[in-house]
């Protein structure tokens, strides 16, 4: 039964979800919905709050282009000034008002003689909007290890997603399943005070020095009064992280892997000045190109492993038990608490996050894995009118999110706008232009790192269960901006 209608919506109140609303309300669209799992908004900075958690990128590139914030405490800054930073823009641009939280999204069927989405919510109400957005992020869905066992287990299991405030690592016996970059930054704050830690490690990860800055109250200041000085810093660091991108990644056949190795050579010499231990060392270095898998900064991941109560097991796991973890070589480690810095599960379940039926009937994760991933500039699909994707193949610029959003909202604004100027109601991708844009897009990735490198070992979510690598969008941030405000027109259908 649908209840209510709106002009569009929204579906996650993440930093895609406040963007995609600011960008409508510019519009002068005001009719929507936002609608929230969790019962706060902030997304991914909202569910995770695990000790050491931070951005692994320069805060003075994550945020808005058009809301710079001069508060922030440091370089690399931690997540709860990130959870605020989203509170703060969401109540400046009075985004909060249109979010309802604690709201399940089963699915949504495109109404073809109506011209509606219906929007189908878990308590059995039906809501219709005349566009709708998934703005769902790519780090949604955790992933829990199928492991033998581990239902069995006594003590305490905790998903970093998930994980509990009230827990003190003091004298306890840990294992940490998974050494991404949950784990990277998890890791050395509980071998602060853990009486046992074990590291089960299936793939090593790429670890570099994080220079971490403080920023002071004369920059915070210098900032405020004089924002041109904080766009200077995030031109910069923005413009290395794009050369970075480009020359290790988009362009590797051209540059030969050069940055990829030199990146690969300070990881190895961090390790060799941290840990005296050549099996260690070793056990720790990847043998995958660099970039093959999302690399981080830390200055503390490769130090925790120095000390005596902190162990890495790297033969895997054969099974739980209730007491503890018994490896494929048969050992068995006593452990109190398991703790799962398993990540998250791009494809299978986050591809869509949720059941999305277009026109014809064609249900997108079935077309997906039954064609190829694919979607025109990163969000439309053909046969999906009025719908925009913000979290699906060829979308993810890179290293920052934040411009992923910038470029997905300047497509927003040019796709929208004339919608309007030509008083129509649908829009929606022509199969030519979708065609086109997936040939492009396998065109460049021919010359990519994930293409012409060794990433077979690296285990990424770059990577599609047919093993393409179609998370990422294979080209500059600079190129994504101007075609998000340049695409022909003539690639969608507006009536």
């Amino acid at each position: 039964m649908t209840t209510e209608h709106f002009d569009a919506v929204i579906v996650g109140a993440g930093f895609a979800g406040i963007g995609a609303a600011i960008q409508l309300k510019r519009l002068g669209i005001d009719d929507f919905v936002i609608l929230e799992r969790e019962d706060d908004l902030g997304g991914t900075w909202y569910v995770n709050h695990y000790p050491g958690l931070a951005v692994d990128v320069p805060t003075t590139t994550y945020s808005y282009y058009f809301e710079p914030n001069p508060n922030w405490s440091r370089l690399f800054t931690p997540g709860p000034e990130i959870k605020r930073y989203a509170d703060d823009v969401a109540d400046k641009y009075d985004v909060r008002r249109h979010i309802r939280y604690s709201v399940n999204v089963e699915g949504a069927r495109w109404d073809d003689d109506a011209s509606v989405w219906r929007v189908a919510l878990r308590d059995g109400t039906t809501l219709s909007g005349r566009y709708l957005l998934t703005a769902t992020g790519f780090l949604s869905q955790p992933k829990i290890p199928d492991i033998p066992g581990i239902d069995d287990f006594d003590g305490r299991i905790i998903h970093t997603t998930e994980w509990q405030d009230d827990f003190d690592p003091a004298g306890r016996r840990i294992a940490v399943i998974g050494t991404g970059a949950t784990a990277v930054q998890l890791i050395p704050e509980l071998a602060k005070s853990a009486a046992d830690l074990t590291v089960y490690q299936r793939t090593p990860i790429w670890v570099v020095p994080k220079i971490d800055l403080r920023f002071g109250a004369f920059a915070k200041k210098l900032f405020a009064r004089i924002p041109a000085t904080q766009r200077v810093l995030r031109w910069f660091t923005s413009s290395v992280y794009e050369v970075m991108v480009s020359v290790g990644v988009v362009h590797y056949k051209t540059f030969r892997g050069r940055g990829n190795i030199s990146a690969a050579d300070l990881s190895r010499l961090h390790r060799f000045v941290v840990i005296r231990d050549k099996d260690l060392r070793r056990r720790l270095t990847p043998d995958y190109d660099f970039g093959c898998k999302r690399p981080t900064f830390s200055n503390g991941f490769y130090r925790a492993f120095t000390r005596p109560n902190v162990h890495l097991q790297d033969v895997g796991i054969d099974h739980v038990q209730s007491d503890g973890i018994v490896g494929k070589d048969g050992t068995k480690v006593l452990v109190d608490t398991l703790v799962l810095a398993t990540g998250f599960d791009l494809w299978e379940a986050n591809f869509p996050a949720i059941e999305v039926i277009g026109r014809e009937g064609r249900n997108l994760g079935k077309w997906w894995r039954d064609t190829r991933f694919q979607a025109y500039q990163g969000v439309s699909m053909p046969q999906f009118p009025n719908y925009l994707s913000l979290a699906s193949p060829y979308a993810f610029l890179g290293l920052n999110f934040f411009n992923t959003m910038e470029y997905q909202m300047r497509l927003m604004d040019r796709l929208f706008s004339e919608v309007k100027r030509r008083g129509a109601t649908t829009f929606e991708v022509t199969e030519e232009a979708n065609a086109r844009y997936l040939d492009r897009m396998t065109e460049l990735l021919g010359e990519s790192l994930f293409t012409q490198g060794n990433c077979a070992s690296a285990r990424s979510y770059y990577f599609n269960p047919a093993g393409e690598p179609t998370l990422l969008r294979p080209t500059t941030t600079e190129t994504a901006i101007r075609e998000a405000t340049e695409f022909p027109l003539s690639d969608y259908r507006i009536a």
